[in-house]
C-alpha cells in the first residue's frame, strides 16, 4: 500500500518562474517520498514541468478551473477535488479561489489542510494592492494552516494589509545550492551565443512577462550598445514585444536564449546581472547571480536592496536614467565588477543556501500532515 503523502499543487500558472522553480526544487529534493498533482490556473502554462526530475510521481490532471466567476457551485467543485489529497498547496492570487473554496467547505467536507504561498504580484497589482483583493485574501485565509512568504516586504503586507495573525504567517526565504555556482560556466550552455569581441555581457534571467519589464532593460542598455551585449534567458508571452523594442533601440546583437534549465551552467557567462522588474519579492535569479559572483544592477523592488551586498547597494535604483548609468559604470570598470561580485558571492554563501529552506518547508508541511518526520 502506497502511504506516501499526496500533495496537490494549485498554481496560478506553472510556467517557470520563481515560485515554480522553488516548488520544483522541493519536489526534486524529496524525490519518491511524496506524490504530487500539479494544476495550472492558466491553460497550457506548464513549462516548469520540464525541470522536474524524471521518475518522480507527478501527475498533471484535469481539475475544476481555478479562475472564473466566483460562485458556490464552482467553489464546491474545487472543494470536492481537494478531497483526494493529504495536503493542498496553493500559490499566488490566481489560486485564491481555491483558498476560498477551502474556507467555505473545509469543515463540512473534511478537507485536507491547506497552505497558501504568496510570492509576489503581477502587473495589475505591481503599482499598489487592490482593496477588494486584500479583503478577499483576508477572508479566504482565515482557515488556512499557514501563509508562506519569501520576503520581509510580503510578511509586512500579510500582517498589515491582509490582517493575518503572526502565528499563521511563515517567512521562508528562497535558497539554492550555492556550491553549484562556484564552477566556471559551460561555454556551450547557451545555444547559439557567442560573446561579441570586446563587449561586456549584461544578462538577465526572467520569464518574458509584462511585470518583468524587459523593455526597460533594453532601453537602459541601448546608449551603451557599442560596448555592451545583452543576453535574455527566458520565455513567455511578451517575447514579440521585447524583440520589437530591441529593433527600435538598434540592439542588433541581442541574444534571446529562450528557456534554459540548470542556470549554474550558464549564468557565469554574464559579466553583469540585470533585473528590471516592476515587482519582485525575493527573486531566485538574483540569488543565483550572486552565488555565481556577479555584480547586480536592479530596480529597487521587494527585498532586492536587502539581498545584495552593501557594496552593491548603489546600483539598485528604479530611476531609468540612473539604472542606465549604473550599467555604464559597471561596464567601464572591471575591477569594480570583480569586487562587487566577490561580496555578492560571499553574501549568498552565508545567507541563501538551500538547506535551511528545505528544513523549513519539511517542518511546515510535515506538521500540517501530522507526520513531522515524513519529509526529513
Amino acid at each position: 500500500m502506497d502511504d506516501r503523502p499526496r500533495l496537490l499543487h494549485l498554481h496560478s500558472s506553472f510556467d517557470l518562474g520563481g515560485k515554480e522553480a522553488r516548488a520544483v526544487q522541493l519536489m526534486n529534493h524529496w524525490g519518491d517520498r511524496v506524490s504530487h498533482a500539479v494544476v495550472s490556473g492558466v491553460t497550457g502554462a506548464m513549462s516548469a514541468r520540464n525541470a522536474i526530475d524524471s521518475g518522480l510521481s507527478v501527475d498533471f490532471p484535469e481539475a475544476p478551473p481555478l479562475q472564473g466567476r466566483p460562485g458556490l457551485s464552482r467553489f464546491r467543485a474545487l472543494a470536492r477535488y481537494m478531497q483526494g489529497f493529504d495536503l493542498v498547496l496553493t500559490y499566488n492570487w490566481g489560486a485564491v479561489d481555491a483558498v476560498m473554496a477551502h474556507r467555505l467547505f473545509g469543515r463540512f467536507m473534511r478537507l485536507p489542510p491547506l497552505i497558501h504561498h504568496e510570492d509576489g504580484f503581477s502587473t495589475d497589482e505591481a503599482d499598489g494592492l487592490k482593496r477588494n483583493r486584500n479583503l478577499y485574501r483576508r477572508v479566504g485565509l482565515a482557515r488556512a494552516n499557514a501563509l508562506v512568504v519569501p520576503s520581509k516586504v510580503l510578511e509586512r503586507i500579510a500582517l498589515e494589509q491582509w490582517r493575518q495573525p503572526p502565528s499563521r504567517v511563515q517567512l521562508i526565504p528562497n535558497g539554492i545550492d550555492v556550491s553549484r555556482y562556484l564552477a566556471p560556466p559551460d561555454p556551450g550552455a547557451l545555444p547559439g551565443f557567442t560573446p561579441a569581441p570586446g563587449k561586456v555581457v549584461v544578462g538577465t534571467l526572467a520569464g518574458l512577462r509584462t511585470v518583468k519589464n524587459i523593455p526597460r532593460l533594453i532601453r537602459a542598455v541601448a546608449p551603451h550598445r557599442d560596448r555592451v551585449q545583452l543576453v535574455i534567458v527566458g520565455e513567455g508571452p511578451e517575447r514579440a514585444a521585447i524583440e520589437g523594442e530591441a529593433v527600435a533601440q538598434g540592439l542588433d546583437d541581442i541574444h534571446f536564449a529562450g528557456f534554459q534549465r540548470n542556470p549554474w551552467r550558464f549564468i557565469g557567462t554574464f559579466d553583469i546581472f540585470a533585473l528590471s522588474s516592476d515587482s519582485e519579492q525575493f527573486p531566485i535569479s538574483l540569488v543565483e547571480a550572486m552565488a555565481a559572483g556577479l555584480p547586480v544592477v536592479s530596480t529597487d523592488v521587494g527585498d532586492v536592496a536587502a539581498m545584495v551586498s552593501p557594496e552593491n547597494l548603489p546600483f539598485i535604483t528604479s530611476d531609468e536614467s540612473r539604472y542606465s548609468a549604473a550599467l555604464d559604470c559597471l561596464a567601464s570598470d572591471l575591477e569594480l565588477r570583480h569586487m562587487l561580485g566577490a561580496t555578492n558571492r560571499a553574501r549568498a554563501q552565508a545567507l541563501y543556501g538551500q538547506d535551511a529552506m528545505f528544513d523549513a518547508y519539511a517542518r511546515l508541511y510535515g506538521m500540517a500532515l501530522a507526520r513531522p518526520g515524513v519529509l526529513r
